[in-house]
């Protein structure tokens, strides 16, 4: 009974000890996890050229992805990628599955109210991809009303066709190539994507996609994108946000980018 009691009270010092220190707010961070841990978890959607895509020995490239091996450089650690649903990004984020979201997230007062944004790292304007002599059919929203318009699900693309195309009706997928395959066959009136994407689709379309001769308001539609972060983890935000500023004001951002582009040509994307 002795020894019973011993070992309760051994418990009960232990579960004291350990509520004390939770209470006294020395509870890890987030940095210090990924600093303890070696390695910096980070999840994407590889579908998404020139942001985050795939090279031909199967690894995720891009420029999004060069922002994320300079983070996980600065902080001294390995970079883990994760490639998922978009539109389960945010929810692994708030999870803490993944300690960081990069995948050309455009940063909007909505998404801050459950995650927190990086300072902005690039600006992108968007696109109207239709088929091939369609460029001059669809140029107003007028022209759209009726129409349905795609968008890849749980982007800041299909916020934009509810707000600004509201005569329109929203169709949407998990990816890109299959909303293409869509305009192709005539089966929506288009779909809308970032700039450099909406290229990109456009190119390895044979001829099939043009860009319409549409004009969002660039009050609307000129998105910055940003890295996202659990809500709380300042320490790492500033680690974040110390990189964005190098890379962006050394112009070795820019270079990244520029490669990326040149592969995703290079691999017909």
């Amino acid at each position: 009974m002795k020894k019973i009691t011993k070992v309760l009270m051994i418990a009960a010092v232990l579960f004291a000890a350990s509520a004390a220190l939770f209470a006294s707010g020395t509870k890890e961070s987030a940095l210090e996890r990924i600093k303890t841990s070696g390695k910096l978890v980070v999840g994407t959607e590889a579908q998404y050229a020139p942001y985050e895509f795939r090279d031909s020995n199967n690894n995720i490239v891009g420029c999004d992805m060069f922002i994320a091996q300079e983070i996980a450089d600065a902080l001294g650690v390995k970079l883990e990628i994760v490639d998922m649903a978009f539109d389960g990004i945010i929810p692994a984020i708030q999870a803490g599955q993944v300690d960081l979201g990069i995948a050309a997230f455009t940063n909007t007062p909505e998404r801050a109210e459950v995650i927190d944004f990086s300072d902005i790292y690039e600006q992108s304007l968007q696109y109207l991809v239709v088929a091939a002599g369609n460029e001059n059919v669809y140029t107003t929203k007028e022209s759209l009303a009726g129409q349905k318009v795609g968008a890849q699900r749980g982007t800041i693309q299909s916020q934009l066709i509810m707000n600004s195309l509201p005569d329109s009706e929203l169709f949407e997928l998990a990816k890109y190539p299959e909303l293409a395959l869509e305009v192709q066959n005539g089966n929506i009136a288009g779909l809308v994507v970032d700039a450099a994407v909406g290229d990109s689709i456009v190119a390895s379309s044979d001829g099939k996609l043009v860009v319409a001769d549409f004009t969002f308001d660039a009050a609307e539609a000129n998105f910055g994108k940003s890295v996202i972060i659990q809500k709380g983890n300042d320490d790492l935000k500033a680690e974040v946000n110390k990189v964005i500023q190098r890379v962006v004001s050394d112009g070795s951002y820019q270079q990244a980018w520029d490669e990326a582009v040149a592969l995703q040509k290079e691999l017909g994307l």
